[in-house]
């Protein structure tokens, strides 16, 4: 059975990537058709149990939840973008940078570097550290702490709702 598992993930795995060669290379001739094969199966060969681990289902499942995170996350960074406008360019309103610790419930390390990245990518923030389930995030501006730690949960039940089972 993990022979057969594995099988799949590596297939899955070289399809993803051969499929995104495709898109980003736009081209169609034999020469970036041979090139896309051989490099998507190499890094499908190193690396498919990365990106399968827990079965190949679960997978199609989290990459499904992805897309629709994504355009979550990138209307987050819109919101992010703007604030750290206002707050740069406002001069009544003070920077006040400091630490914040989150104390979060994800188990995964995926689940947590995927948190820990998602606060990072939001202009104004930055995971420095985490350590088990703490999150250490420098803020730009804490105005009210409790409002940054909604804002930070609301990031986390987003990446639970991405991992759940």
């Amino acid at each position: 059975m993990t022979k057969l598992k594995n099988a799949s993930g590596l297939w899955l795995t070289f399809i993803l990537l051969f499929g995104f060669w495709l898109v980003l290379s736009g081209q169609m001739d034999i020469m970036h058709l041979g090139l896309g094969l051989v490099c998507s199966l190499l890094v499908a060969l190193f690396s498919h149990d990365l990106l399968i681990k827990e079965g190949t289902f679960r997978s199609l499942v989290i990459l499904i939840r992805f897309i629709p995170y994504l355009g979550w996350l990138a209307f987050q960074i819109i919101i992010a973008n703007i604030n750290v406008a206002r707050l740069v360019l406002d001069p009544r309103l003070p920077l006040r940078p400091g630490i914040i610790k989150l104390n979060s419930r994800l188990k995964s390390d995926v689940a947590q570097t995927t948190l820990a990245n998602s606060i990072t990518l939001t202009p104004g923030t930055m995971t420095v550290d985490v350590v088990g389930g703490d999150f250490y995030i420098h803020c730009l501006a804490i105005e009210d702490e409790e409002k940054i730690l909604d804002i930070e949960r609301k990031f986390e039940r987003q990446v639970e709702r991405l991992f759940k089972k």
